[in-house]
């Protein structure tokens, strides 16, 4: 059977959702993630200019992947970055050449808009992406170097779950819902304080208005202030309406627990704790807890965390009864990443999990 490797049409966009519906993202919970009803809905919140590359055996789809470019802060720089994700391959192809096809193709689109390296994240478990991209490349794969553990909290919207609220609460945070005359002051905010992370994104106020298109409204997001001043930021960010995630499988210790997770086959309805960035972990823990009881008021299954292992931040969510999913970030690049990932400080990195 003849395979061919090309950039998608908008023909393919059924094809290529039901590659995702059929192949799962192993590890302890076994994942697919569809993205009804268009899958360049989803590419899209990952970064500008996006790109999809499409595998195809005959008429049917059978390998994706998405390249788009990110403004982020490095070293407290902003900088074009380049982003490498949704990598699907149909398990019936795989050891094929497709995925030196693919990247063959990815190649060509960096030197056409060069950037210095893509972000890319591989879940703890996969072992054959982890082979094949990491530890046996090609000559035409680019090369990966990890930057970060990251973790993923999925947060079980249980009331009876929450921590006690913390220390001083209520007593100066003063916590408010955002709103369109705040929107110059928060972006202000967020590349100031961003900036102290890696890869924080380099946010523009129409970029930030233009995330209520994509189900993150304004109003959704809080806003903590002391002395007049926003010290902290944190947003739910729904994107139920173009992504989803099924429940495949379960492995190892997470057997044991099967009876109190989701069934098999079932869909969870999971919100993201986006845009988070606070001058000091009981800001965040002020916010957190407002975002929480906000997901749980509207009915979601989980409120999903995410952040480096090295971040201060990451203690305040795990105060929550929650699953993790941990993984690891790394940048790819075919030219000078080297050089680039050399020249990063160990300043944590912020990634927001709702645009992987």
């Amino acid at each position: 059977m003849e395979l061919t490797v090309d950039f998608a049409a908008p023909a393919d966009d059924a094809g290529i959702r039901g590659l995702l519906r059929r192949q799962a993202m192993p590890g302890r919970i076994s994942l697919a993630f569809p993205r009804d009803p268009d899958f360049s809905l989803g590419c899209a919140i990952t970064g500008d200019d996006y790109k999809i590359v499409v595998a195809r055996a005959a008429d049917e789809i059978v390998g994706v992947a998405c390249r788009s470019v990110r403004h982020v802060f490095i070293n407290g720089r902003p900088e074009r970055l380049g982003y490498l994700g949704q990598l699907r391959v149909d398990e019936r192809f795989r050891g094929r050449f497709l995925v030196s096809r693919g990247f063959s193709l990815l190649a060509q689109l960096d030197r056409q808009d060069p950037v210095p390296a893509y972000l890319a994240s591989i879940v703890d478990g996969n072992h054959q992406a982890t082979g094949v991209l990491v530890q046996r490349r090609r000559r035409s794969f680019p090369q990966f170097r990890e930057i970060a553990a990251f973790r993923t909290l999925a947060i079980p919207l249980t009331r009876r779950f929450a921590p006690p609220s913390p220390r001083g609460e209520g007593r100066g945070e003063g916590i408010m819902a955002g709103s369109l005359d705040q929107v110059p002051e928060i972006v202000a905010f967020l590349r100031t304080e961003g900036s102290r992370r890696q890869l924080f994104p380099e946010w523009t106020e129409e970029a930030l208005r233009n995330l209520a298109s994509f189900g993150l409204k304004i109003e959704d997001i809080r806003v903590a202030r002391r002395g007049g001043s926003i010290v902290g930021v944190l947003g739910l960010w729904d994107q139920s309406a173009y992504k989803q995630a099924i429940v495949r499988g379960y492995s190892g210790w997470m057997r044991i627990a099967k009876p109190f997770l989701p069934r098999v086959g079932e869909e969870i309805r999971s919100a993201y704790a986006s845009l988070i960035c606070a001058t000091t972990p009981d800001v965040f823990a002020s916010l957190l807890r407002e975002i929480y009881s906000l997901a749980s008021a509207r009915r979601f299954d989980y409120l999903l965390v995410g952040l480096d292992a090295r971040d201060p931040l990451l203690d305040v969510a795990r105060a929550y009864s929650h699953i993790a999913y941990p993984s690891r970030l790394y940048l790819a690049s075919w030219s000078n990443g080297g050089h680039f990932y050399e020249q990063l400080d160990r300043r944590p990195i912020y990634v927001d999990i709702a645009t992987l």
